[in-house]
C-alpha cells in the first residue's frame, strides 16, 4: 500500500500538471471504484483543479465550488501520467482523469478491486474521510507519545492504526522500529519516555529519508515505480538477508496478508518473535533465540 512518502511524492509530481487545469471529464473502466453518487461524479467535469492535499492515506483534488474528489489507493492501486486522451488499460484500468495537457490514469493490478473514488461537496462532507490518525510529521513529541499511549497495542499495530497515526503502513512501520531499535511486538503502555523518543524520532526520520530519496530519484518525471519493496530498505521485505547494522538474518512474522520483518539482535535483544506457519511446523523445535536459529539451521544443513 501507498505510504506516507510515496503518496507525498504523487502529490508533488501532480501538482504542477493538473494545479489550475479544468477536469475535462472521468472516464470509469469499472463502475465499483465509484463509492458515491450525490454529488455525481459529472458535477466536477469542467471545474479547475484549485489544490491539493493528502489526508491520511488518501489523494484530495479539490475543485472550484468546495467539490473534493477522494482517491483512496488501497494495496495495488497506483497512479499514472500519459499524454492526453489516454486509453485506459485492460482489467487493471479504473479510471481515467483527462485533463487538457494530460491524463491521470488510476490502475490496480489485483483480483481483489479495492480502490475506490468518492466526490464529496464541503469541508464537513470531507471530514467524513478523516480516520483520526495524527500526522507523525506535524506532531510535538508529546503529542505522539500520548496518541502512542491511547490503547495498549503492539507497536507494528499502533503505528499501522489509521486511527492512530496517519500514513505509516507495513513498510515503513518495519523501517521506523528497526531505527528506534524496538520490537514490532512490545506494548505500547510498557514504553518508557526514552523509547518514545526514539520511537518518535525514528519515525519523522524514516520517513523524511525515504521522501527526500524518492525525490531525488524522480526528479521532475512521474514516480513510475511506486513500491512497498526497495533494495535501500534495512528490513522490510529482507527476510533472511543480512541486517545493515549488525550483519544477522533479517526475521519475519507472517500474519495473514502481512509480513513484519524484524533484526532479532537490533530489535529484540536476540529473541525470535513466533511465526505462526513456523511454530506449527517445528512445534517445540522451535528456536527462541538467534544462537539457537543458527545451530539448528548448522544441524540442519551437517545432516544433509
Amino acid at each position: 500500500m501507498p505510504e506516507y512518502p510515496d503518496l507525498e511524492l504523487y502529490l508533488s509530481a501532480l501538482t504542477p500538471r493538473v494545479v489550475g487545469q479544468p477536469l475535462e471529464r472521468v472516464r470509469l473502466g469499472s463502475p465499483f471504484v465509484l463509492r458515491s453518487v450525490e454529488p455525481p461524479l459529472s458535477g466536477t467535469f469542467g471545474r479547475k483543479i484549485v489544490g491539493l492535499r493528502r489526508l491520511g492515506k488518501r489523494l484530495i483534488f479539490e475543485l472550484e465550488g468546495e467539490l473534493f474528489i477522494v482517491v483512496h489507493l488501497m494495496i495495488a492501486g497506483r497512479l499514472q501520467w500519459k499524454a492526453a486522451g489516454a486509453k485506459l488499460p485492460g482489467r487493471a484500468g479504473l479510471a481515467a482523469f483527462d485533463f487538457p495537457n494530460g491524463t491521470l490514469l488510476l490502475t490496480e493490478v489485483s483480483t481483489k478491486k479495492r480502490a475506490s473514488i468518492h466526490v464529496a461537496s464541503g469541508e464537513a462532507a470531507l471530514r467524513n474521510f478523516d480516520r483520526g490518525g495524527l500526522d507523525p510529521m506535524k506532531a510535538h513529541v508529546d503529542d505522539f507519545a500520548t496518541r502512542a499511549r491511547l490503547e495498549n497495542h503492539t507497536l507494528k499495530r499502533t503505528l499501522t492504526d489509521p486511527r492512530l497515526f496517519a500514513g505509516i503502513g507495513n513498510a515503513y512501520s518495519d523501517e521506523i522500529l528497526h531505527r528506534a531499535k524496538l520490537s514490532p511486538v512490545k506494548q505500547t503502555k510498557t514504553l518508557t519516555g526514552e523509547e518514545l523518543g526514539r520511537l518518535y524520532d525514528a519515525t519523522r526520520s524514516v520517513l523524511a529519508e525515504w521522501l527526500e530519496r524518492l525525490r531525488s530519484e524522480v526528479g521532475d518525471d512521474w514516480p513510475e515505480k511506486v513500491t512497498a519493496f526497495r533494495p535501500e530498505m534495512a528490513v522490510h521485505g529482507k527476510h533472511k538477508q543480512p541486517c545493515p547494522v549488525c550483519g544477522s538474518p533479517v526475521q519475519r512474522i507472517v500474519h495473514a496478508d502481512n509480513e513484519t520483518n524484524y533484526c532479532a539482535r537490533c530489535q529484540t535483544g536476540g529473541k525470535l518473535l513466533a511465526d505462526r506457519s513456523l511454530s506449527r511446523l517445528l512445534k517445540e523445535d522451535w528456536p527462541s533465540t538467534l544462537e539457537e536459529l543458527e545451530e539448528y539451521v548448522a544441524s540442519r544443513g551437517s545432516a544433509q
